[in-house]
């Protein structure tokens, strides 16, 4: 069993390296560099538009660069952006509005039907400064056809529980949406559009982040239908009907209307799984990132990590203790009938589910650590960012009376890592870049002597 201090250490590094990936994906720090110039934006309208959980720190970014460099610019911007709930910054000339997620509410409806509305009618001269991060998709729930916000609401809560890839559930929301898919970005035409994404997804791809409301969608409505049969979702009739339908189809790469949308990338997963690493090395482990775009049942992933940290622990093999075994990317957590049909109220995400399946593979394993959390500070549906594992959890667990396999079973890996006192609480990071995995792997004892 390690030493007290020993845990103590190991445990507090883990929290320094997720610190760390949080602050590689900060606004003041992703956006200014990518800010037009005065020269660069002319002497149109400069209106700024944005969706995600680190969207509104994305716009109080914006102004503060603008009040250092060019105040008297500063006065010429105008803007709409929403957020998540306790998501929301102070700003002087963006309005914030603070909507539901993960699924929808009136406030992110009303919110959507003004930022359409908003930008229309712009000419050449105008430039629109979209600033869309994760989360997007539910804060901007503007049903297509005839559907209605509580259409949007139960097939936003299918989608969760279906197991489908974060690819697939945006494939869906767009072809199902008056606003996503390009749509917001063909509203903007003539003016010009520069899109400033925070990547939560796993392959960075901007079509992919908050459903990709202003950029060319090159999916289509066909594709969006069989992930609906491939998954089982049951959608409302009107749903059904609109997909069929030709005028659900996303706006296309060749529209006339994307051709003055300029899109850029600012923040990525890998850029802040590199950062953890580097702190890592720092603290004298090495560092391996296994990859940013992980994606696949979060229990089983939890197991493959699991093998391979045993491979690390027993064999040297692929990597040497003393080390860090970095990962990011997407799992998904499918809701199985057994949990549904007991009635069952688990409390979980994909990032505890994952740990939890994790340290029921790995065993009681000295000197390994673990933390699973998602950069947005919330993991599910909790205000709770994530979990660590440590060498004793199993042994604590039976000692509280838990039972990590029911626990799993139900997906209750919240209540199983809270009742132990191993959640992790962020608060809002007002940032997004998805999933961040570390196993710390510490050389056993009988390798030291």
């Amino acid at each position: 069993m390690a030493k007290p201090n020993a845990s103590v250490e190991a445990l507090a590094l883990l929290r320094s390296l997720f610190d760390a990936a949080i602050a590689a994906a900060q606004p003041d720090l992703c956006v200014p560099p990518h800010l037009p110039t005065r020269a660069e934006l002319g002497s149109g309208r400069l209106i700024v538009i944005g969706a995600g959980k680190a969207s509104a720190a994305m716009a109080r970014a914006l102004e503060n660069h603008y009040k250092k460099n060019d105040p008297e610019l500063l006065q010429r911007i105008e803007g709409l952006v929403v957020t998540r709930y306790g998501y929301g910054v102070t700003c002087s000339q963006i309005e914030i509005v603070e909507a539901a997620h993960p699924v929808p509410d009136a406030a992110g409806l009303a919110a959507a039907k003004r930022m359409l509305e908003r930008v229309q009618g712009l000419n050449e001269a105008d430039l629109v400064i979209s600033l869309i991060s994760g989360g997007g998709s539910a804060l901007l729930p503007l049903p297509g056809g005839g559907l209605t916000l509580a259409d949007k609401q139960q097939i936003n809560r299918s989608l969760l529980e279906s197991g489908a890839t974060i690819g697939e559930m945006n494939c869906v929301r767009r072809h199902l949406s008056a606003i996503k898919g390009g749509r917001l970005g063909a509203a903007c035409y003539p003016a010009r559009v520069l899109n400033l994404l925070m990547s939560d997804v796993p392959g960075d791809q901007p079509i992919d982040i908050a459903s990709g409301p202003t950029v060319a969608d090159s999916s289509t409505r066909d594709d969006a239908l069989a992930i609906v049969v491939r998954n089982h979702l049951r959608l409302p009739d009107a749903a059904r009907q609109w997909l069929e339908g030709e005028t659900s189809e996303s706006i296309k790469p060749n529209d006339s209307r994307m051709a003055r949308v300029q899109t850029r990338i600012i923040a990525a997963p890998q850029q802040s799984l590199e950062a953890a690493a580097a702190l890592a090395r720092d603290a004298g482990y090495g560092a391996h990132i296994l990859g940013d775009a992980i994606e696949g049942e979060a229990r089983d992933v939890g197991k493959v990590l699991a093998r391979i940290t045993n491979q690390v622990v027993s064999r040297g093999q692929p990597f040497e203790a003393p080390c860090v075994v970095l990962s990011g990317g997407e799992t998904t957590v499918t809701l199985r009938d057994a949990s549904r049909s007991n009635g069952s109220n688990g409390r979980g995400g994909r990032n505890v589910e994952f740990l939890l399946a994790f340290g029921i593979a790995l065993g009681e394993q000295e000197g390994v650590y673990a933390l699973a959390g998602d950069t947005d500070g919330v993991d599910g549906a909790e205000e709770i960012a994530g979990a660590y594992w440590q060498p004793d959890t199993l042994t604590r667990a039976q000692a509280a009376g838990l039972r990590p396999t029911i626990s799993l079973d139900q997906h209750d890996a919240h209540g199983f890592f809270q009742a132990l006192g191993q959640s992790i609480i962020t608060g809002p990071t007002r940032t997004n870049v998805n999933d961040f995995r570390a196993i710390l792997i510490q050389p056993r004892r009988s390798d030291k002597d």
